[in-house]
């Protein structure tokens, strides 16, 4: 019989799965309190919330639902950064601070309903964030109105001048 605290604990974690774009399973063993709520700090800021929690709790609270290849990374201790906001904000400040710690390691990375390997963490966390994307991406599209702009200008402008010089020869021969 499940007790009330760990009908309360799957609940809130079956909350979290459902709000999260993106979640970041981490190895966190060898990390101490300070380091660990420092990686929590820097989770936070990225628009993440870092949470350890039991694998059983967590198997019981995708209801059976197991995204194919999430299994072998639930064992361990396992801590998961539920993404709410950027991914790849996220991704960055976790590998930064593996980087920087040399301690803890990423288990899987899980975008929607896929599994991916602990190497594309890396991978997204090199992409620009949104908001450069977004700018890139309507420069390239803004890129060719604005030389069909220039262009469609020129070629106005060009039948303007050669109508002024219609008219400057005509005048010269009146």
């Amino acid at each position: 019989m499940p007790t009330a605290k760990k009908v309360e604990q799957v609940s809130q974690i079956r909350d979290w799965i459902h709000e999260s774009k993106a979640q970041i399973l981490v190895d966190y063993r060898g990390l101490s309190v300070r380091e660990i709520t420092e990686l929590r700090r820097q989770m936070r800021q990225s628009g993440a919330e870092l949470r350890v929690v039991k694998n059983t709790l967590y198997r019981i609270a995708r209801d059976g639902d197991m995204p194919d290849g999430l299994e072998p990374h639930l064992h361990g201790m396992t801590a998961i950064a539920f993404v709410t906001g950027d991914e790849a904000a996220a991704a960055k400040a976790i590998s930064d601070y593996i980087k920087q710690a040399r301690k803890t390691e990423v288990k899987a990375l899980l975008l929607g309903e896929r599994v991916y390997p602990a190497e594309m963490v890396d991978t997204l966390a090199k992409l620009p964030p949104r908001e450069v994307m977004v700018a890139q991406f309507l420069g390239a599209l803004q890129s060719p109105i604005t030389g069909l702009v220039g262009t469609l200008s020129e070629l106005i402008g060009q039948f303007v001048r050669t109508l002024q010089a219609v008219a400057d020869k005509k005048a010269e021969t009146q």
